[in-house]
């Protein structure tokens, strides 16, 4: 299973807390061990883990990124937008609307409490792939890369992978 480490500036995180506009940015490097480490100066002992991240393979068409985020931080952390090269993204959901399962836009993006986990996966909250600029096959791996309120990121790579699911519908307004 993949497993992505960010170490987090320690501003960052009481920025998230207070809700100020000062950020640090962070920048990543690989590490071995499939590790992505970020790091700024003063280098704090805050940590968010993106656990056993995949993608939903598909021929064409929108599909959707999963994963387990876990803050190892005393204070929230909120991812308010996500970037990849294979697509346009957006943070989504699947909420009830009128008696029915319906993807929205995921208002004031993914909270993640301090010490916590966020569940991202089907038929919940996911990365929505908009566009993919090619069809994602079973096995191949594609990169992201989280931005954090207050202006840090998180970057990790997940695998694609078949999935029939409930046979989940990532179109607009389907269930």
């Amino acid at each position: 299973m993949l497993t992505r480490t960010v170490v987090a500036v320690a501003a960052l995180a009481l920025t998230t807390l207070a809700g100020c506009g000062s950020s640090s940015e962070a920048t990543s490097t690989a590490a071995p061990a499939s590790t992505a480490t970020t790091t700024s100066a003063p280098v704090a002992a805050a940590a968010l883990t993106v656990q056993n991240p995949w993608v939903k393979a598909a021929d064409s068409g929108m599909t959707a990124a999963f994963a387990t985020l876990v803050n190892n931080t005393g204070a929230d952390v909120t991812i308010e937008s996500a970037t990849s090269p294979a697509s346009p993204l957006e943070l989504h959901t699947m909420e009830m609307k009128d008696g029915q399962m319906v993807m929205t836009p995921k208002e004031g993006g993914f909270v993640i409490k301090a010490g916590a986990t966020h569940e991202l996966a089907p038929g919940g909250d996911h990365l929505m792939l908009m566009k993919p600029s090619a069809a994602i096959k079973p096995g191949d791996e594609l990169s992201f890369t989280l931005k954090l309120t207050g202006g840090g990121t998180v970057d990790f790579t997940a695998v694609a992978k078949p999935f029939a699911g409930g046979q989940e519908s990532y179109a607009p307004g389907h269930s």
